[in-house]
């Protein structure tokens, strides 16, 4: 985005690509469908980016979702809305994204390098020389960073930008997972590795700390958890686990019921199916792969009759509903995560334009900036954002 436009404001633009083709991160989000940006206000945008959100307001003013989208309709791709405002293009194929991407690039006429990779970066005066591995050497007047961060390495985000910015004088906060998978001390949701939780709530605590989550869905792997509702918190868990080391997690698998009233209903299972056996009784009530869990939690007898619940193991058994408790050790590896947390401190640069404070005519865009946000579309949005204010700002200075 960055490239595109620079070159449409009519510089000479040279986009160096350490692949062997461009997009090859975008390719993969969204399952392959791509989750372009999300209808959401742009309040909801710098919300969402926490702490750096009010950094990035200038950029999603200036290239906001609503540009994004007609970006991509001018070239002929039609996009769809789904559920929580997340943006698709209507063939479910990233494809589409990065053969649009390719149009403007051509059209605008930036010039293309692939498999060169940046090796450093230097500035003499108001010159830059940009050091290839095998491609010898480039000189600029203006550069733009715009290298992603660390996680999926095999795209290429192996941390390059990072490492080129901290040699020319930026602090780099400190890298973490993002929209990461969470590890769990209990052996037995390996049995449930593949289950997928809707329409439920979770809550992580620690200490006297507590993350509540929107109502939503859970995934049982067979390290621990995933899913939207673990991936869009795992990064604030992320940080509760740097200083305590273990979290607790609760699970609340019927949400929209009150202790009381689903306690009445279990009562009401219990006296209208005395004969059943509590595990066949929870059939009606949870997936089946998930009863076994819930029913141990509890300490009751699975065998035991409905009309033999005592009252005492039918208010265990509501607490287990509405708290399946875990406990969170860790997250995977920072290559496993969506995105990257941390990155070029964002006081290092200016949130107008996207230029360095440390080195003039050096600019940032996307993910190789300090931050990230919840999934739904928001961090490919920043991406495009700040790629289109720094190409912009660098063609214009």
């Amino acid at each position: 985005m960055a490239a595109i436009r620079a070159a449409q404001l009519g510089k000479s633009v040279l986009l160096v690509e350490r692949n062997d083709a461009i997009g090859k991160k975008l390719l993969i989000t969204g399952k392959g469908r791509c989750n372009i940006t999300n209808s959401a206000p742009l309040d909801t945008f710098v919300e969402r980016f926490g702490r750096q959100g009010n950094f990035l307001r200038s950029a999603f003013f200036k290239f906001c979702n609503e540009d994004l989208m007609a970006f991509f309709k001018d070239k002929g791709l039609e996009l769809k809305t789904e559920r929580q405002g997340r943006v698709f293009p209507v063939t479910d194929d990233s494809r589409a994204i990065v053969k649009v991407l390719h149009e403007y690039l051509s059209e605008a006429g930036a010039e293309m390098r692939y498999n060169s990779r940046v090796k450093e970066l230097h500035k003499k005066a108001d010159i830059f020389r940009i050091e290839l591995e095998s491609d010898g050497e480039v000189e600029a007047r203006k550069v733009i960073i715009a290298t992603g961060g660390s996680s999926y390495k095999a795209t290429g985000s192996t941390g390059d930008g990072f490492h080129i910015a901290e040699r020319l004088g930026h602090t780099i906060a400190k890298l973490k997972p993002g929209l990461v998978p969470l590890k769990t001390e209990e052996h037995w949701v390996k049995g449930l590795q593949g289950l997928a939780l809707e329409n439920i709530r979770v809550t992580f605590e620690c200490g006297r700390k507590k993350i509540v989550s929107d109502i939503g869905e859970l995934m049982f792997t067979h390290f621990g958890v995933s899913g939207p509702l673990v991936l869009d918190l795992s990064g604030n868990v992320v940080d509760l686990l740097e200083k305590e080391g273990k979290a607790g997690l609760l699970i609340d698998l019927k949400p929209g019921l009150t202790v009381e009233q689903l306690d009445r209903r279990l009562l009401n299972e219990f006296k209208d199916n005395g004969t059943k056996s509590a595990k066949n009784i929870f059939k009606a009530l949870l997936p089946l792969r998930l009863i076994d869990a819930v029913i141990e939690m509890a300490g009751v007898d699975h065998s035991k009759r409905g009309s033999q619940i005592s009252q005492e193991e039918r208010r265990r058994l509501v607490q287990a509903l509405k708290g399946l408790r875990l406990t969170v050790t860790g997250a995977l590896a920072l290559e496993e995560a969506m995105v990257t947390g941390g990155g070029v401190s964002t006081k290092q640069i200016d949130p107008r334009t996207m230029e360095s404070k440390v080195v003039p005519g050096l600019y940032f865009a996307g993910e190789v900036i300090e931050g990230a946000a919840s999934s739904g579309g928001y961090n490919l949005q920043q991406a495009f954002s700040t790629g289109h204010l720094a190409g912009e700002s660098a063609a214009y200075a």
